[in-house]
C-alpha cells in the first residue's frame, strides 16, 4: 500500500540518543550514551511497600479513571515544595503529565503554529527538537555561555524576532551540564517581561546539585513562565510522572490538550507515588542521589584530565547527569563515534543536539549510569579515540 503520511512526519528526525542505545544494547560496550540515572538509586523495596498500601486501601478507586489534573494531594505536595523554595504556586496551577516530555508536546499543541519562532539554547535537548518540530515552527538559536545564554545575542534576537515560545534549561542543562546565574536569570525575566514571548522553563534536574549554591527558577522572577517538573530523576523514570506549571488562562488550555491525548497520566502511578512520598523524606532519599553522582561526575573529570589531550576542553557540572565535551577544530565527533565503538565505547556526538548551524566537534557525556570500573575505563578508551584522530 502507498500511505499517504501527513506532511508533518517528514520534518520529525527520530530520537537520535534511542537509535545509539539499540547500537549500544550489548554488555560489552561501556555507555556513555544515554541520559539514564544509576538504577541503584531507584526505591525498589519503598515503591513496593507504597504499591501494596495503595491497593490494600484503596484497590477499588485507584484502578478507576480520575482527573486530567491529577491527583490532587499529589498536586499539593508539588506544590508544598516549591513553596518550600519561595515560590507561591498553587494546586490548580499544577498539571500531572506522563514524564516531562509530555510537557513539551502539550505546549507546542496550546501555542505552536506553523511557522512560528520558537527559540531555543545552543546546544539544546534533543526531545525538545523533535517533539516541538511536530508542530513544523520555525526554530532560532542562542548560544550558550559557561553562566547561560550570550544575553547581547538573547536581547537582539527577541527584538529582531516575533518569538513565540523560548524553551530554556537553566539548572544543569542536557546536554552542556551548565547552569544560568543568577544574574542572568534575573535579565531574561526582565527582557520577557517588555514582550509576548512565553518562557518554557524545564528544570528536570534541578533537584540534584551536589555542588554550589541552589538559585531560584527563572519563574521566580517572571510570573508568567511555563515550569516544568519530573520525578523521573529523583524517584523512578520509568512511572512517567511529571508536571506543568501555569497560570490560570494557559491551564485551562493544557488542560483540553491533555484530554485529547490520553484523557489523565496513570492514576495508579499518581497514587504509588503520592503514597511513597507521604511514607518517605525525599530530601534524604535524594542526598543519597546526589552524594552517588558527585562521585561519579569527579571520578569522570579526573580521569579526563589525566587522559584526554590538550586542546580538549569541557564543562565541569556542579550537578544533573551530564557534561559537554568539545573538540579541536577540525576533529568530527562522528568520526570519534565510530573509532571508539570500535574499542566497546560510546557517547552521543553532538549534531542531534542543533536545531540550527550543526556542531561537529562536540559531543554529550553521561556519567550517572555507570559504576566506578566502566568510567574508568571507559574514559581511558575514548582518550586512545582521541588521540588517534587528532595524530
Amino acid at each position: 500500500m502507498n500511505y499517504k503520511f501527513a506532511d508533518r512526519m517528514s520534518h520529525i528526525p527520530p530520537s537520535f540518543v534511542r537509535e545509539i542505545l539499540k547500537v549500544t544494547e550489548s554488555p560489552e560496550i561501556i555507555s556513555f550514551a544515554g541520559g539514564l540515572p544509576h538504577p541503584v538509586s531507584f526505591p525498589v523495596e519503598k515503591i513496593k511497600k507504597a504499591s501494596h498500601d495503595v491497593l490494600s486501601r484503596y484497590g477499588k478507586e485507584v484502578l478507576q479513571y480520575s482527573t486530567t489534573e491529577g491527583h490532587l494531594p499529589l498536586r499539593e505536595y508539588i506544590a508544598g515544595r516549591y513553596a518550600s523554595q519561595g515560590l507561591r504556586i498553587d494546586a490548580d496551577e499544577i498539571l500531572i503529565t506522563n514524564g516531562s516530555q509530555q510537557c513539551l508536546d502539550l505546549v507546542g499543541k496550546v501555542f505552536l503554529d506553523k511557522n512560528d519562532r520558537v527559540l531555543l539554547e545552543k546546544p539544546t535537548y534533543l526531545a525538545a527538537i523533535q517533539s516541538f518540530s511536530l508542530y513544523e515552527p520555525i526554530f532560532k538559536s542562542v548560544p550558550l555561555e559557561d553562566d547561560g545564554p550570550d544575553m547581547d545575542y538573547l536581547e537582539d534576537i527577541l527584538l529582531q524576532n516575533k518569538i513565540k515560545l523560548y524553551y530554556a534549561i537553566p539548572n544543569f542543562q542536557n546536554p552542556t551540564g551548565i547552569s544560568y546565574s543568577l544574574e542572568k536569570r534575573k535579565k531574561i525575566a526582565g527582557l520577557l517581561s517588555e514582550g509576548d514571548t512565553v518562557l518554557v522553563e524545564d528544570n528536570p534536574y534541578g533537584d540534584i546539585r551536589f555542588s554550589g549554591t541552589d538559585i531560584p527558577p527563572i519563574k521566580s522572577f517572571h510570573e508568567e513562565g511555563i515550569l516544568f517538573g519530573s520525578f523521573s530523576k529523583i524517584v523512578s523514570p520509568g512511572m512517567r510522572l511529571g508536571w506543568i506549571v501555569a497560570e490560570e488562562e494557559i491551564m485551562e488550555k493544557l488542560v483540553i490538550a491533555k484530554q485529547a491525548s490520553d484523557l489523565h497520566s496513570n492514576y495508579f502511578t499518581q497514587r504509588v507515588v503520592c503514597q511513597f512520598l507521604e511514607d518517605n523524606d525525599l530530601k534524604d532519599h535524594i542526598s543519597t542521589i546526589k552524594k552517588s553522582y558527585y562521585e561519579q561526575c569527579q571520578l569522570m573529570l579526573s580521569l579526563m584530565d589525566e587522559y584526554f589531550p590538550e586542546g580538549v576542553t569541557y564543562t565541569r557540572p556542579e550537578g544533573g547527569m551530564f557534561l559537554w565535551v568539545t573538540l579541536p577544530s577540525g576533529i568530527s565527533s562522528r568520526e570519534l563515534f565510530d573509532l571508539a565503538l570500535k574499542d566497546k565505547v560510546a557517547f552521543v556526538p553532538g549534531e542531534a543536539f542543533y536545531a540550527e548551524g550543526e556542531v561537529d566537534n562536540t559531543f554529550r557525556l553521561n556519567f550517572s549510569n555507570s559504576n566506578n570500573e566502566k568510567i574508568e575505563e571507559g574514559i581511558k578508551r575514548l582518550a586512545r579515540a582521541i588521540k588517534k584522530l587528532m595524530i
